[in-house]
């Protein structure tokens, strides 16, 4: 009996002392486990901090090279494009840019032989080409990948209206060159002609040379005026002051300082503006629009015909129209007309004028609250320019596109009646 009671305790003893070491490997593992949880925690804190930077160096290489350039790619030694920024996949609309081969998405010969070129010499280049129908100007930069391999960046600027206004200033130069020099061409050779007669120079034939002389020299101070003009609309220097003025004052003086060109071509202007219409505007301003109009209708009309200017009030506007017996100008050139040194048929005008009577009407106009297009004659010949500016009694607002990138003239309203 008291073996086995012995024998008990020592199984009983036993059991206890494995209990015991299996708890104190529980709890080793336990700790264990903390440990590498906690190790684990940091990780994944590590882990999250390194996402959170690599997102932020992501957005930050996204937004610096969509702000700084029109399109950004990476193009790997195979010359596939392995990244573009979102101008550039925007330009690709409808395609994946991704892993496609440079020619097949450009389309560009050029581009591609600029990007050859800087993997073999290794540099950095430029070139300007043009891709859909738009300017480029475009740079490389190798970027080294390891011992061998290597990757290009290619970053590009449309250059496109900057190239359109460098081709308008040089036409500017050039359509100025040849309005200064043959009016004044004319001058010396009719003075030269005075003074070269062997006789006493006649009345008439030199009060005829006279008159030449100062055509042509109203012409250079045409010329000069435009060119004042522009410069001052497109500084925001030019003021215009809208008061109540009648419009036949305005009108008349238009037409009277324009006589002498008339009468050289035998024309004669007719106004038809009512006496009682008052419009909102600045006379001064009004007469370069007007006179503008009417230089040109004497231009294109033929010898001996009329011109004719009408006023039409309706709601809170007038309508001012030109009427000549030109050509008229043709429906599709009825917006260009009024773009800077644009000129609608160089070969029937002559090469007279630099194309910058119209746009500084549209100018005008637009400031005045107005609008200005062109027209046909309903007799199918002739033309009409027309524009609209408000009645004396309207309130001014002027409502600009907001795309207009271009400064207009400031506007001031003003209650004071004009002398």
């Amino acid at each position: 009996m008291e073996l086995l009671l012995m024998t008990a305790v020592a199984l009983s003893l036993g059991f206890a002392y494995h209990a015991y070491r299996q708890r104190q490997a529980l709890n080793g593992l336990r700790s264990d486990l903390d440990r590498r949880d906690l190790k684990i925690r940091k990780l994944r804190s590590q882990l999250d901090l390194v996402e959170r930077q690599h997102q932020m160096s992501e957005a930050l290489y996204t937004t610096i090279s969509d702000l700084g350039f029109d399109l950004a790619m990476l193009v790997d030694e195979d010359l596939k494009v392995v990244l573009v920024n979102r101008p550039a996949d925007n330009l690709f609309a409808g395609r994946n840019p991704i892993d496609a081969d440079l020619l097949d998405l450009t389309g560009s010969s050029e581009l591609l032989s600029l990007v050859q070129m800087s993997l073999r010499e290794q540099e950095s280049l430029e070139e300007h080409f043009v891709i859909a129908d738009a300017n480029y100007r475009a740079r490389t930069q190798v970027i080294k990948r390891g011992e061998t391999r290597c990757l290009i960046g290619v970053v590009m600027q449309d250059i496109t209206e900057l190239v359109h206004l460098n081709r308008a200033r040089r036409d500017l130069v050039a359509n100025i060159s040849h309005e200064l020099r043959t009016p004044i061409t004319r001058i010396r050779l009719i003075i030269e002609g005075l003074f070269l007669e062997a006789d006493k120079p006649k009345r008439k034939a030199s009060i005829q040379s006279l008159k030449e002389i100062a055509m042509e020299t109203d012409a250079l101070l045409w010329l000069a005026q435009e060119l004042l003009d522009l410069s001052m609309i497109e500084s925001g220097e030019a003021i215009l002051r809208l008061v109540k003025t009648p419009l036949s004052e305005v009108t008349d003086e238009a037409i009277e300082r324009l006589q002498p060109q008339a009468e050289m071509k035998d024309l004669t202007i007719v106004s038809q503006v009512p006496l009682k219409v008052e419009a909102l505007c600045d006379a001064d301003q009004l007469k370069r629009v007007l006179g503008n109009l009417i230089h040109n209708a004497i231009k294109w009309s033929p010898k001996g015909e009329e011109i004719a200017i009408t006023a039409t009030a309706l709601a809170d506007e007038i309508t001012v129209s030109v009427l000549d017996k030109g050509p008229g100008v043709p429906e599709s050139l009825r917006e260009r007309v009024f773009e800077r040194f644009y000129q609608a048929d160089v070969s029937r005008s002559g090469d007279e004028g630099a194309g910058l009577g119209l746009a500084i009407c549209k100018h005008i106009v637009e400031a005045h609250g107005g609008r200005i297009w062109a027209e046909g004659n309903s007799q199918g010949r002739g033309g009409i320019f027309a524009f609209t500016l408000l009645k004396a009694e309207a309130s001014f607002q002027p409502d600009f596109p907001e795309a207009e990138s271009e400064r207009r003239p400031t506007a001031v309203s003003e209650s004071v009646q004009p002398q």
